[in-house]
Order: structure tokens, then sequence, then C-alpha cells
């Protein structure tokens, strides 16, 4: 986010697109102008060009580095209820599910369970299915795949894995 012609709507629009593809690792980052590129050399040409770009377009201090047309406030806290919102668990999970309904998999041997998968499973739903607020998404996504889609549960806890690792990530911008 963070183009010119963006409007303060492109935060909901990001949201329903990601929602309603099933995007389940969505990344969303600010918008920002590599040295090198038309973009820059543009924004250059406008004199609002701030800085060379590091590359960090997602954390909270990674405010783009030309003035955008948009109000920054705006921009940041836009960007930051697109974060918010497709890494809470509910909709983390709704997209997730979607993904379910929708992937095929490879065709590829079954692999034997190891110890080490049972460990990691036993050390997530510890985490995702007692300790972590919002629960009774993860148990119902564990009882989804595990009966409807038994063939990908090791992709939805997977993923699940995931989306505990990038709440933690939102949480911390």
């Amino acid at each position: 986010v963070g183009f010119d012609h963006d409007k303060p709507t492109i935060f909901q629009q990001q949201i329903d697109f990601i929602q309603k593809s099933g995007i389940v690792t969505a990344m969303v980052g600010l918008l920002i102008a590599p040295s090198g590129t038309r973009l820059f050399n543009r924004l250059k040409s406008e004199n609002r060009l701030l800085s060379i770009a590091s590359g960090d377009n997602v954390s909270a201090n990674g405010i783009t580095n030309f003035i955008p047309k948009m109000d920054p406030q705006k921009l940041l806290k836009g960007h930051k209820e697109v974060l918010d919102t497709i890494y809470s668990q509910k909709h983390y999970y709704e997209r997730l599910k979607t993904f379910l309904s929708e992937y095929h998999l490879p065709l590829q041997r079954t692999r034997r369970l190891t110890f080490n998968d049972v460990k990691a499973l036993l050390k997530m739903t510890w985490k995702l299915g007692v300790r972590e607020n919002g629960k009774r998404y993860y148990w119902k996504l564990f009882f989804l795949s595990l009966f409807k889609y038994p063939e990908k549960f090791a992709i939805a806890m997977r993923m699940a894995g995931y989306g505990f690792h990038f709440r933690r990530i939102v949480a911390m911008t």
C-alpha cells in the first residue's frame, strides 16, 4: 500500500481480496522506491524522495522512503489495520479453511510419522489450542482438517503454526 492513486478504501479492499482469495500467508507492505527503478527516479525528480530504501516495508518504523500522497499517518494506520485484521485468528483461520478446500496436494509418497512430528504437534497444540486467546479457531481448524481433509492435516497444522508466528510479528509492529 502507498501508491499515489491509493485512496483510504485501499485498506479494506486489500483485506477483502486477501480473505476472498484464501491467500494464507499474505505479505502486505508499504510501497518503497528501490534505487535504480523508474519509481525512484520519478520521485527523486518530484523532490519526494526521502532516503535510499532499506528494504524494510513491514515494520511500524518501516515508513516508506518517499513522501506519499496519502497522509503518512493514515497510511501507517491503514497498513497496521490490514496486518492486524488479516493475521487475527478469526480471519487467518478462515483463509486457511478456504485454502484447504481449494488446494490440491501434489502426488507424493507418504512419509512415516516421526517422534519429532508428534512432539511438534503436541507443542503447537499446547500453545495454540490451550494457551493462546482465540483457541476455538485452532480447534475448529484442527477437527475440520483431521476429519474433512485428513490428507491435508499436516499442511493445515504447519500453516496454523505460521499464523502464530505472523501474529507475534504483527504484535511487535
